[in-house]
């Protein structure tokens, strides 16, 4: 994919879920002082030039920085593909990469890579780390709309994605580990200390 491509795909972070392994609001949950959602945020901002929030009315959030948009994806089903559907018919024509709220570790230059990715004809380029495919840091490709709205929201994600036949790019482990509940979430903080104190 060119710089020109690259520049057109639209990063979305996810924030439909409802957080309640976190206790609600996983979006605006702390980290070090920050919202969780602010991390992937970062990283998309870092590395392309439209970002958005897919969101259910009423999922509370962070002041969003003014670069970033928020959209609100229907209220039902609950179901990750329901904001990445979102993002699609949002996007005019442009691929969209979608990233789940919940992933602090994630970089710009794993972004990137992700958004230059050759897609190999494919509708979706999925980031793999440590061999598992991560459907929700994943490029999708206009032509996926149509596929992703016969998806049953009552089944798994990965699954369902991975029958699209889609293209693989290995990312660091780290760039997909995703917050679920509270022990994690100190699990990361520790994390972020540590690169920060070997950083200096």
């Amino acid at each position: 994919m060119s710089e020109k491509a690259k520049s057109d795909v639209i990063g979305v972070v996810l924030a439909g879920g409802s957080g309640s392994r976190i206790g609600g609001a996983k979006a605006t949950a702390q980290l070090d002082g920050q919202a969780l959602i602010s991390y992937p945020l970062a990283a998309a901002l870092g590395a392309l030039g439209s970002v958005a929030i897919v969101a259910k009315d009423g999922v509370e959030l962070p002041q969003l920085d003014q670069r970033v948009e928020l959209w609100i994806e229907p209220d039902e089903p609950r179901h990750p593909v329901v904001g990445v559907i979102e993002a699609l018919r949002r996007a005019r024509g442009s691929a969209v990469l979608a990233i789940a709220c919940d992933l602090p570790l994630l970089t710009s230059e794993v972004v990137a890579l992700i958004a230059g990715a050759d897609a190999e004809g494919s509708v979706a380029v999925l980031a793999s780390a440590a061999g598992r495919p991560q459907p929700l840091l994943a490029r999708y490709e206009p032509a996926a709309l149509e596929l992703l709205l016969d998806f049953d929201t009552d089944g798994p994600m990965t699954e369902q994605v991975m029958a699209l036949m889609p293209a693989l790019v290995d990312v660091p482990p780290e760039a997909s580990f995703n917050v679920n509940d509270l022990e994690q979430l100190k699990e990361v903080s520790r994390r972020l200390r540590s690169s920060s104190e070997q950083a200096e």
